[in-house]
């Protein structure tokens, strides 16, 4: 292994999340070999989530430090040369920099709420859903607002990009991250020509001097090559200067594109649903949606088939702040249990509580949730004064609220009859075995798959990205992944349980009667 180790044939994927950014080594294979990460957290600043593009840089060197000591540790050396590297992250945002490199506004992140005027305006002008967190509709509320940079632009990316122009030289995206700066049409895998020239051609923009054609990222398709790493780019990566520049990249792609990719949901009627900090749904259409729905964006795979996609902005951070709660007990207590197992603990005792949670509502709104129309949140927990309030109960209801928006996004494409042949899940909420994937199985009404390579997630993803374009096959995305990479791993799946869903239907009642004491907390506290 040390031999072949030298030999310089790994790919190396790197995504950065929302809370950690992953290092994933991969052999020709597509075995993980090594892993790496770096803990990080997004700031609220004047009002903006954000994060720092230092810590962006020092985040990406100190998880691909730790890779390399996995590397060392198993095999006795370094790295040194790679075939390929892929670079993924969290979605869309705001990322502006001027003629000379410079940054121009704060990196303004999918977790804000701001847009919600350019993003109604946008979605009446081209008569397609612009959700808040893409970057046109960050773009255009920084015009609306008259700031003072908007004049100086000349280049617009999202993290992925930017990290992967930082590193290449090359300002490129993948056509499923770009789908999430501005629509794409699937006929030309390309920016939409119409609403590129709507947008122009609107009085407020067309006083600038640039072009929005020109101001944004080229788009890149699965297995395209998108360019190598400069001698720059690796001594960002590795400041010893022991990486060797010249690895080939692929295109820098999104979190949902990743997703997608890790889970083998590209295919048409394929979906998976991604469960972290945030929560989404991505379904690969056989047929365009029959109208605009404010709740569904309309984004692509990595190979450019167009997906429909519910994205929630919160997911399992009200989950895991309430789990600290026992983790503190616990210390306190002076049990020697570990956090794992407390996790496991209190996820499978979920299972034993009522399947409508028994009077219990929550809310896990951190920041706003468009799917409920909510500009900001703030996480409640709510309980009637006759119900069942135990801890099976307690728990259920968490988990309960870590999907139910979604499922009001899900809907809609339930009453657009949208095919489903099969739904794989990955990300945090699936970590303890059974509870996440059952309990989504009862929520969405539909079979639910975890892979035995759901650990791995996004960084894996794009580590396979990065290894179908050094193959440069003729081979289709969707015919490479399941014959190349899925074909030898095993995957769990599990039905519906019948009172699982009737449980789960009957809360989204109470949750939607709900939504209104969610609103007055919002307006009061």
């Amino acid at each position: 292994m040390s031999e072949y180790m030298i030999n310089g044939n790994e790919t190396l994927g790197i995504e950065f999340g929302s809370t950690r950014i992953k290092a994933v080594l991969i052999d020709e294979n597509f075995n993980p070999i090594a892993t790496g990460s770096h803990d990080w957290e997004n700031r609220l600043e004047n009002g903006v989530w954000t994060y720092h593009l230092a810590d962006v840089w020092s985040g990406l060197q100190d998880a691909y430090a730790r890779l390399n000591d996995d590397v060392y540790e198993k095999y006795g050396v370094r790295i040194k040369r790679l075939s390929s590297i892929g670079f993924s992250a969290m979605m869309h945002g705001y990322l502006p920099f001027d003629k000379e490199g410079n940054q121009l506004a704060e990196f303004r992140t999918w977790r804000n709420t701001i847009t919600q005027n350019s993003a109604v305006r946008l979605t009446e002008l081209f008569n397609f859903n612009i959700p808040q967190r893409w970057s046109i509709a960050h773009l255009y509320q920084a015009i609306l607002n008259g700031e003072e940079h908007v004049s100086k632009i000349s280049f617009i990316t999202t993290l992925a990009g930017y990290v992967h122009w930082k590193l290449t030289g090359k300002k490129v995206l993948g056509i499923g991250e770009a789908s999430g700066m501005f629509p794409i049409d699937s006929s030309t895998n390309d920016y939409n020509a119409d609403m590129l020239s709507k947008f122009s051609d609107l009085p407020e923009v067309s006083k600038y001097d640039w072009n929005l054609r020109d101001i944004l990222p080229e788009v890149l398709l699965a297995g395209d090559n998108a360019g190598t790493l400069t001698k720059e780019g690796a001594l960002l990566i590795d400041p010893t200067g022991n990486l060797e520049e010249g690895a080939l990249m692929c295109p820098p792609e999104g979190d949902a594109g990743t997703g997608m990719t890790a889970t083998n949901s590209v295919r048409v009627k394929t979906g998976n649903v991604s469960a972290g900090t945030s929560i989404f749904s991505m379904i690969v259409l056989d047929k365009m949606l029959s109208k605009v729905y404010e709740e569904i964006d309309m984004v692509t795979t990595p190979a450019g088939k167009p997906v429909a996609m519910v994205h929630c902005n919160n997911c399992c951070t009200d989950l895991d702040y309430w789990v600290s709660l026992f983790i503190q007990f616990s210390k306190l207590s002076g049990n020697s249990i570990t956090k794992p197992q407390i996790y496991d603990l209190l996820y499978n005792t979920a299972l034993d509580g009522d399947s409508d949670c028994g009077g219990l509502v929550s809310f896990n709104y951190f920041s706003g949730e468009p799917v409920t129309k909510l500009d900001s949140g703030i996480p409640l927990f709510a309980r009637k004064e006759n119900c069942n309030f135990n801890l099976s109960n307690f728990m259920r209801t968490h988990i309960y609220s870590t999907m139910a928006a979604l499922k009001i996004g899900m809907e809609i494409l339930e009453k657009e009859n949208v095919e489903i042949n099969s739904l794989t899940g990955h990300g945090g909420l699936f970590k303890t075995e059974i509870v996440g994937q059952r309990l989504m199985a009862g929520a969405m009404n539909t079979p639910v798959a975890v892979m035995e390579t759901a650990g791995e997630g996004g960084a894996w993803g794009i580590a396979i990205l990065a290894k179908y374009a050094f193959d440069s096959t003729d081979e289709s995305l969707e015919d490479y992944l399941d014959s190349k990479v899925f074909s030898k791993y095993k995957s769990s799946v599990i039905e519906p349980v019948e009172s699982d869903v009737k449980g789960f239907a009957d809360y989204m009642k109470l949750y939607k009667k709900a939504i209104a004491v969610e609103k007055t907390a919002v307006e009061n506290i």
